[in-house]
């Protein structure tokens, strides 16, 4: 038996006041927005407990103990080799790209993306000034890949840069090193930057093998990561990321940031962020093998009751991307499953037209929301 993290009764997951609860009624289970239901991990609680015992509430100041904490982490997890003063802490992960974004562009440039991704990556190139060029995922019956003769096409019409989600969101591809390292090179033959959002990459499942981009050679000339502990041990609204940097020239861009960027990153995200990296590696392999257990019975459960919705498990996060493309089409599976069911998911489009059919699923919860959820799904479409 697994030794799984538990989950508070529903009664008190309602009682928290973040968005995931707050959005809906309290007949809606809440699987849309990435947060996860478990508590913290303990060290990092800890250390809250700690900097609020003590009054410890002023502005962050990370350096060097985000850098550090990070680098010990990096090497531990994926024997990544990171100079901790090439970590620079920056508000969230969001923040990171947008700033990376206008240093390396000019208002006018081209970005590309790879849809379908992570709602904001639309709205983070038009926030500083730039257009959006889309270069999708190839699927197939296997799933989804990068496809590297469109992502080559684009290239040689020079974009400013490409923002890389690694481990991607929605669909949890953990991309491969090989693939990673042709992205590199053809960002090198064409002189296009990447940018890239790693913020999943410690929620990576069993059967996969995470690659930090910065790892592989030459990639530190032309690109940059954005890393943070949120998504891994749920702290979104603490506001804590780091960009990580390979080279002096990347570290660069990093140096042309506003002043006071340094200002707006929550000292408590810092506290916790350091307890995560350092002290929360057993935690998080807890969490892991969960989400695992997750996985496995969200897959027996589609298959015994929405035999209509397909799907492939995902390689990494804690969210799944169905096909419900037979239940209607564009994002009427998403209000069908809220209206008839009362269970809240992400809608496919707002991935990117590529996400038409599809709702996006969160199931980093306990066992019996999610028996519970696919139930109501089932009988929804039962009529």
């Amino acid at each position: 038996m697994t030794d799984e993290l538990p989950v508070r009764p529903l009664t008190e997951l309602r009682r928290r006041r973040s968005a995931k609860w707050q959005r809906f009624a309290s007949d809606v289970l809440p699987l849309h927005i990435a947060e996860m239901d478990f508590d913290l991990a303990p060290p990092v609680k800890a250390a809250l407990h700690e900097a609020v015992d003590a009054s410890d509430v002023g502005y962050s100041s990370a350096a060097p103990m985000l850098g550090e904490a990070y680098a010990e982490f990096a090497a531990d997890r994926w024997g990544w080799q990171v100079d901790p003063a090439a970590v620079t802490a920056i508000t969230d992960v969001g923040v990171g790209v947008v700033e990376l974004l206008r240093v390396l562009t000019k208002p006018g440039d081209a970005v590309a993306i790879s849809p379908p991704v992570y709602p904001p990556f639309f709205d983070w190139g038009p926030e500083a000034g730039v257009r959006l060029l889309d270069v999708p995922l190839r699927r197939d019956g296997n799933g989804y890949r990068l496809d590297l003769q469109a992502t080559e096409r684009a290239f040689a019409s020079h974009p400013a840069a490409y923002v890389l989600c690694n481990p991607h969101n929605p669909v949890g591809l953990v991309h491969t090193a090989d693939e990673l390292a042709a992205l590199v090179r053809l960002a090198r033959l064409y002189g296009v930057k990447i940018i890239s959002d790693e913020i999943h990459a410690p929620l990576t499942l069993p059967g996969a093998s995470y690659t930090p981009l910065l790892s592989l050679p030459g990639a530190g000339d032309v690109a940059v990561s954005v890393v943070s502990a949120s998504k891994g041990f749920n702290l979104a609204g603490l506001k804590c990321a780091a960009v990580v940097t390979g080279s002096a020239r990347m570290a660069g861009v990093v140096q042309e940031f506003p002043p006071d960027s340094r200002w707006r990153t929550g000292h408590l995200g810092v506290i916790a962020t350091v307890a995560a990296f350092r002290d929360g590696r057993p935690w998080l392999d807890r969490l892991v093998a969960t989400l695992d257990a997750r996985r496995t019975q969200l897959g027996e459960l589609l298959r015994d009751r929405l035999p209509a919705v397909s799907w492939q498990p995902p390689q990494a996060t804690f969210l799944a991307w169905l096909d419900c493309s037979k239940l209607g089409a564009d994002d009427e599976p998403q209000a069908l499953f809220l209206d008839r069911a009362r269970v809240a998911l992400e809608p496919g489009t707002r991935f990117g037209a590529a996400g038409a059919g599809f709702a996006r699923l969160n199931f980093a919860t306990g066992a019996d929301v999610l028996d519970e959820a696919t139930a109501r799904m089932a009988a929804a479409c039962a009529g």
